[in-house]
């Protein structure tokens, strides 16, 4: 398939970062967005491992809006475009809220999976057996920095490596390679393990489905609200490990807990992401996108979604 400029039509002053500087570039990039997290870390003596609690919430904050920034900035300057080339582009609070829709009921048709099979035991209702206000204000901190790390995780990866990549080589080459990067990037977040090998491929084919949904809706928004639905609902939601981290606090609805059952049914430490059933809602999903034309994008029409032109 030919080059296809996924979220904005490309105008005259407009450049593209070179393919094979793409990558090393994204690394970079989240590199530098990621520092001053870091510094903020070391400074206050808080180990990698400490979960994220509504006092850590800060250092999320610090560790991923400023990877957003750094990505608009090199948009700006260097290939001389605004944020809708990087998929922030029109009917954002519509896109928006039905991607939290549909991340939510992904996330909980994944965990209710789990829970059918004797994956999960029910601890307590979580917040609800003590409510107060106090109670709910790290709950609503912790969603707000899921939506900041959301984004800027979707930033990086299907608004600019892959909209840079598909813009030369086509919609497979993009997937492909914002995929594997995206998979990598989780590689170290328990140790190497039966668990993180499932959790590695489900990391692969939930990139195959934000990708998907980014090019059939051809917009960004909805996979950013997807990305920090899912999490917030399988961390603070349920109680449950996002990618082997622990959210620390009472979950909004219920607190479940890891039964005995075989590793692949509860995706061991590394929490749903590993389990079987997040590899079958996935693969649903993907093949609803698929079924909908989401590898055969349109051209472009009137309402603004960009043109297919031949790679250059």
């Amino acid at each position: 398939m030919p080059g296809i400029d996924l979220f904005a039509e490309r105008t005259p002053k407009r450049r593209r970062t070179w393919t094979l500087a793409a990558i090393p570039l994204t690394v970079l990039f989240l590199f530098i967005g990621q520092s001053p997290g870091a510094i903020a870390m070391l400074m206050l003596h808080m180990p990698l491992d400490a979960g994220v609690d509504w006092r850590s919430d800060v250092l999320l904050l610090l560790t991923f809006a400023p990877i957003t920034v750094v990505f608009l900035l090199w948009n700006w300057l260097f290939e001389r475009a605004g944020p809708a080339t990087l998929g922030f582009n029109a009917h954002a609070v519509t896109r928006y809220t039905r991607g939290l829709l549909i991340g939510l009921g992904f996330a909980a048709a994944a965990v209710g999976g789990v829970w059918l099979l004797g994956g999960y035991r029910f601890e307590g209702f979580g917040a609800w057996e003590h409510p107060t206000v106090m109670t709910f204000v790290p709950i609503a901190a912790v969603f707000f920095g899921f939506v900041v790390q959301g984004a800027a995780e979707e930033v990086a990866m299907r608004g600019y490596l892959m909209q840079v990549i598909a813009s030369r080589h086509g919609i497979y080459w993009g997937i492909g390679i914002s995929m594997i990067l995206f998979s990598l990037l989780h590689a170290s977040n328990i140790a190497p393990s039966k668990q993180l090998f499932m959790g590695l491929i489900n990391i692969v084919l939930v990139g195959v489905f934000f990708s998907l949904y980014a090019i059939l809706e051809r917009s960004l928004w909805g996979v950013c609200a997807w990305h920090s639905a899912w999490n917030f609902l399988l961390g603070a939601g349920f109680g449950l490990e996002v990618s082997g981290q622990k959210v620390d606090v009472s979950p909004f609805l219920v607190d479940l807990q890891r039964a005995p059952a075989p590793w692949w049914i509860t995706g061991g430490q590394f929490g749903p992401e590993g389990s079987v059933m997040t590899s079958v809602v996935l693969l649903i999903g993907i093949g609803y996108l698929i079924r909908r034309g989401a590898l055969k994008p349109k051209p472009a029409d009137p309402v603004g979604p960009p043109m297919q032109r031949n790679a250059r």
